[in-house]
């Protein structure tokens, strides 16, 4: 594997064969990954090639993968107790920069969609205001306070699917765009792990989100106005 500023440095890409050079030694692989970060100059392979090419060298760092059911605690003891001068250390599942950036946008999608409900809130107390007339009548003629909230938040549930029907492939086009770009702005390559997220059960949620967030905007305004009555609706007319 090679670090992907070595290979965007010289026009090469995974698959490509590389020849390794240790004093008269040579030997030729292939690179079958980019490495997203680390030393531009940095390149991984395993035991044959390095053994091939430069027998004498001695490893400073050994990475040691546990079965399923191991104990990397009892494994580092064990380790200790054989040799005192290794230091194992076990890795973390969990990077902080990872949980950092995650957590970033989720309390910039909490906000937003916190933003979006607001403003269909205010939207159904302008439009309850200026249908004043209107939701009088309808309620002078049989219509329930039930039924007219269920048709303001209908209304505001449909909106709310055109929104989403618009606004998601708005939202996917700019990440296939927004993402690649920031990581080619700092010298790497964007890893398919970063652009392809979007599966077909997560988009249908991100749409219905928009259903359900305007329908949580709507509710609070749509039974106020459900509630009043049929004189407190036409006073003002």
């Amino acid at each position: 594997m090679a670090a992907s500023q070595f290979l965007d440095e010289r026009g090469m890409k995974v698959g490509d064969r590389l020849t390794l050079t240790w004093g008269d030694r040579k030997r030729s692989v292939t690179i079958v990954g980019a490495m997203l970060g680390g030393n531009r100059d940095l390149l991984e392979a395993g035991w044959e090639t390095l053994g091939g090419l430069a027998p004498e060298q001695k490893a400073t760092q050994y990475w040691v993968q546990l079965t399923a059911d191991g104990d990397a605690g009892a494994y580092n003891a064990a380790v200790r107790k054989a040799d005192p001068g290794l230091r194992p250390q076990a890795l973390s599942t969990t990077d902080a920069n990872v949980v950092a950036i995650v957590g970033s946008a989720s309390v910039i999608a909490l906000l937003l969609a916190v933003v979006a409900a607001l403003g269909v809130f205010n939207t159904v107390v302008l439009d309850a205001h200026e249908r004043r007339r209107d939701l009088g009548v309808l309620k002078s003629i049989g219509m329930t306070p039930r039924q007219v909230a269920v048709m303001m938040t209908t209304a505001m549930a449909a909106l709310g699917a055109v929104g989403a029907a618009v606004g998601v492939p708005l939202g996917l086009g700019a990440h296939r765009l927004v993402v690649p770009a920031m990581t080619e702005a700092a010298g790497l390559r964007a890893p398919s792990f970063l652009t392809d997220v979007w599966h077909t059960p997560l988009i249908v949620l991100l749409g219905l989100s928009g259903v359900v967030i305007a329908i949580g905007g709507a509710l609070v305004p749509a039974r106020s106005a459900g509630r009043s009555t049929v004189a407190e609706a036409l006073r003002n007319e």
